[in-house]
């Protein structure tokens, strides 16, 4: 990639023919269209495009076209809770998290910043000269709106829940916050993902071919696409790996035709899930052969081809669509409907110049990870945390002896949780931000024994340089050929830690190599276990090798760690290399533990007035189809809602101290709590929360700040109680339409005070139910302390085949002062007040519903009003 070709690209206007700008002025709607004066230019230059430079665009990573001044493009961004780039960026709590607000104001706000700092990173891709990477276009494959119907779902963690109806609203708000103000003329592009009837396994997602009832589709797998095209006018959408109705998702006629486009009137561009279209021909077999595959794909309706060998720097891929158009298979039409969709999206996001109304997106940088930034971090945070038990023993009062204990009480990796960006602010665990929150209470913090969940970065704090300064020396080197290096570095600076910031200089070449030295020194004596990943090389102790890699570790591959008993003080030389291509990032991992458990909890714990014990799972244990298989997690998915075997017999010898109990869980999935029910005092839901997630437990806990988090999941006792992972049917899952007793309900959740509410008034807008219905209450902070609360609107329909027990159809978060009362207001369109008949029709059904308005869903502890409501005609509703 030239660099005098780049600072061209970055200002100047495409260098478009006479010609080619007549036909396209000539072919432009009136002023006002964008998006057909998008499409015009679009075609303009796809027309002056050969062949071979067409097929090469209609993959995720686009190369440059110099002639045309077209800097090279990268399809692949991801922003699912914070944007992933070449700098640290802010991390906000994982998606489920993010629904556990139950807040969609606060989610927009959250994905403005995302989209910021996304925006931002294109800038400095423009400055480097390294547009092309992953993380520096302006689309972003975000958010993940499938449903979560099942908690062995290793990937739930990046939804917003069980629910369409939330998932739908949380949706639309993350995509507006992305998008910008004008969907026309986007910030950033949103895909939504995974197109569509896609929630694991994850071990089977390239074979699965799911039949979905005509109800379950229409009720549950498609609303919240929907709700992403029609409502936030979604740019974009990421089509799945599997198969519906014997169809590939990303050859679907019924997916990508007769419900996006036609029904929903989509006019954006489609983009596969990676290697979904070689699914087609090497995994589904649908096609005989790649030629016919990527010819499926693109007559159905993808545009956008991502392929992991692409990524991986694999020439010739676009050769497969040359040989599909020489058998027919595809005409130049064809592919030309694709490019021209995929430029337009260029143009209107302001990527390539030539809309007058698109002014250049340059972001500035430093916008990134701003004060006001991680501020909204921390908020978030908060407010994703659930309080789903309290005895009394909770907040905290000044001055108590905490005994702070678990395999996760100063866990940092935890809190970013998967698709996240390895590099943010410093992230802050459950034991720095206890004693943060808390400076007058004593915290004595017991270190575990080795667990599944062990590993964190190490900090740049245990880092020394060879000179002895805080850090690392880096050396980056440039290749000259296929494993050649140049003999002299590029760039030789001290890093605050083992990262590579080869992405921040144009004088580093994309591909290259970085050798990092120094020393580790250990803050404390005491048992260790460490691992490196994205490295070779080796820590040594005196010139033996304490741990050591000979091969570069793979994509979530999980830690192998190696118990090292360090002195407080000593240094350990590091010598370690990386390279660009490589998939893991570089890390040293470590986690200081103990090889007598009973014995620290046993003294720890003796002059306490509580223990405090952090457990749960971690994102290198559930997520995305990963080499894990060990007891309760196979391949990404869990196979039981168990806690970890370690962390059970650990809660049960801390509740026989004697000493009041607080759970807090960090996990992305519903985890069976019903030991920590009846034996805990209380329990705190804190997902994996983000760079700040310590400091929000710390405030919770103290009292600083109000719980006010809900339950986006039902959270079952056993798998036993829910119907095969395997099986897509709904019947007997989630709050819907599960016939048995959970141990926490979908929007459980409490607060340190009490709220009450008055009786809804229901009111047919234009005098007829079938135009919709406002419903209005007024809720009361009526304890002694100011907090929040989920007003939470329930739907429970008269039976009929198919009919859930109860639906949400609204909800809004509250916060109010002791005594405040406020006045609110639900607004429900047909389609809200719609159910779904087992053939598949959603329809205004006649019958009598009742209407439920409260902290949580009627029949339980939380305080709810309800009210009659009759539907007296059948309307369908288009779908």
């Amino acid at each position: 990639m030239k660099t005098a070709f780049l600072l061209r690209a970055a200002g100047a206007m495409l260098c478009l023919s006479t010609s080619a700008l007549a036909h396209a002025q000539a072919s432009a709607s009136p002023a006002g269209d964008v998006w057909s004066q998008a499409d015009a230019k679009a075609r303009s230059i796809v027309s002056q495009l050969t062949l071979d430079e067409k097929v090469e665009q209609l993959l995720n990573t686009a190369p440059a076209i110099q002639r045309l001044n077209i800097p090279a493009y990268n399809w692949w961004t991801e922003s699912l809770h914070g944007a992933i780039g070449a700098v640290p960026t802010t991390n906000f709590p994982e998606p489920i998290g993010l629904a556990a607000t139950f807040d969609a104001p606060l989610v927009k706000q959250v994905a403005t910043v995302i989209s910021t700092e996304v925006q931002a990173l294109h800038t400095l891709g423009r400055r480097t000269g390294h547009l092309g990477r992953i993380g520096t276009g302006l689309d972003t494959w975000s958010p993940n709106i499938n449903i979560f119907r099942d908690p062995r779902w290793g990937r739930g963690q990046e939804t917003y829940g069980e629910d369409p109806f939330l998932t739908a609203r949380i949706g639309v708000a993350f995509i507006t916050g992305m998008q910008g103000d004008n969907p026309d003329l986007p910030d950033v592009v949103a895909t939504p993902k995974h197109y569509a009837v896609h929630s694991g396994p994850e071990p089977s997602r390239h074979t699965d071919n799911i039949f979905p009832s005509l109800h379950d589709l229409e009720d549950t797998y498609l609303p919240a696409f929907r709700a992403a095209i029609v409502e936030g006018k979604a740019g974009s959408i990421m089509c799945a790996y599997n198969r519906v109705d014997g169809e590939p998702a990303c050859g679907s006629p019924m997916l990508l035709n007769d419900y996006l486009r036609d029904a929903w009137g989509f006019r954006g561009y489609v983009v596969s899930d990676c290697d979904a279209v070689v699914d087609i021909y090497d995994h589904h077999k649908y096609a005989p052969d790649a030629a016919t595959g990527v010819a499926v794909a693109l007559r159905r309706g993808v545009d956008s081809e991502c392929n992991n060998a692409a990524t991986g720097g694999k020439q010739g891929l676009g050769d497969r669509y040359k040989e599909s158009l020489s058998k027919g298979h595809i005409s130049v039409a064809d592919i030309d409907t694709a490019l021209v969709r995929l430029f337009s999206a260029r143009l209107r996001n302001g990527d390539l110049p030539g809309l007058s109304a698109r002014k250049p997106n340059t972001t500035p940088v430093e916008t990134i990870g701003t004060p006001q930034h991680q501020a909204l971090a921390l908020e978030t945070a908060e407010k994703s945390l659930v309080l789903l038990k309290n005895d009394g023993i909770l907040p905290l009062k000044p001055g108590t002896r905490i005994a702070l204990a678990g395999p996760l009480a100063d866990a940092t990796r935890v809190l970013r949780g998967n698709y996240s960006s390895s590099r943010s602010a410093p992230p802050i665990s459950v034991a720095e931000g206890l004693q943060q929150a808390m400076p007058g209470a004593a915290v004595t913090l017991i270190p575990f024994s080795p667990s599944i969940t062990d590993g964190d970065p190490v900090p740049g704090t245990a880092l020394r340089t060879p000179e002895g300064k805080p850090g690392l020396r880096a050396e980056y080197y440039n290749a000259t050929g296929k494993d050649r290096y140049q003999a002299k570095p590029a760039l030789v600076r001290t890093e605050e830690s083992l990262v590579s910031r080869a992405a921040e200089f144009r004088q580093v070449a994309t591909d290259h190599k970085v050798v990092w030295t120094g020393y580790l020194v250990a803050p404390e004596a005491g048992l260790y276990r460490l691992a490196l990943t994205g490295v070779k090389g080796e820590v040594s102790l005196n010139g033996r090798p304490v741990v050591s890699a000979a091969d570069y570790s793979r994509w979530a591959e999980p830690l192998k760690l190696t118990d090292v008993r360090m002195t407080k003080g000593e240094r350990y030389a590091i010598r370690l290399q990386g390279e660009s291509g490589v998939s893991a990032a570089p890390a040293i991992f470590w986690k200081r533990v103990t090889d007598d458990l009973d014995r620290d909890l046993a003294a720890g714990a003796r002059d306490a007035d509580v223990i405090v014990a952090v457990v749960g799972l971690t994102s290198d244990l559930e997520g995305e189809e990963m080499p894990v298989k060990i007891e309760g997690f196979d391949g990404g998915d869990r196979t039981t809602l168990d806690l970890p075997a370690d962390q059970r017999a650990f809660l049960e010898k801390a509740k026989a101290t004697g000493k009041p109990l607080v759970v807090v869980a960090m996990n992305g999935s519903a985890i069976d709590l019903s030991w920590a029910k009846d034996n805990a005092s209380a329990i705190l839901e804190a997902w994996y929360p983000g760079q700040s997630g310590g400091r929000a437990v710390g405030n919770i806990l103290s009292g600083k700040t109000d719980p006010g988090g809900r339950l986006p999941l039902t959270f079952y006792r056993s798998v036993a109680d829910l119907p095969p992972f395997a099986d897509y049917g709904m019947k007997g899952r989630t709050y819907r339409y599960f016939a048995g007793a959970p141990v926490y309900r979908f929007g459980d959740g409490l607060s340190y005070t009490r709220f009450t509410y008055s009786a809804p008034v229901v009111e047919p807008v234009g005098g007829s139910t079938e135009n919709g219905i406002t419903v209005r209450t007024r809720i009361t902070n009526s304890g002694v302390r100011a907090g929040d609360d989920v007003a939470q609107l329930y739907i429970t329909p008269p039976r009929f085949d198919g009919a859930p027990k109860i639906a949400l159809r609204g909800f809004q978060r509250v916060s109010l002062k002791p005594g405040e009362s406020r006045d609110l207001l639900f607004t429900l369109s047909p389609r809200d007040l719609s159910f779904v008949t087992m053939a598949g029709e959603r329809a205004l059904l006649p019958g009598a519903y009742t209407l439920s308005v409260g902290s949580g869903q009627p029949g339980g502890d939380a305080p709810v009003q309800q009210a009659p409501l009759i539907i007296s005609k059948k309307v369908t509703l288009p779908r």
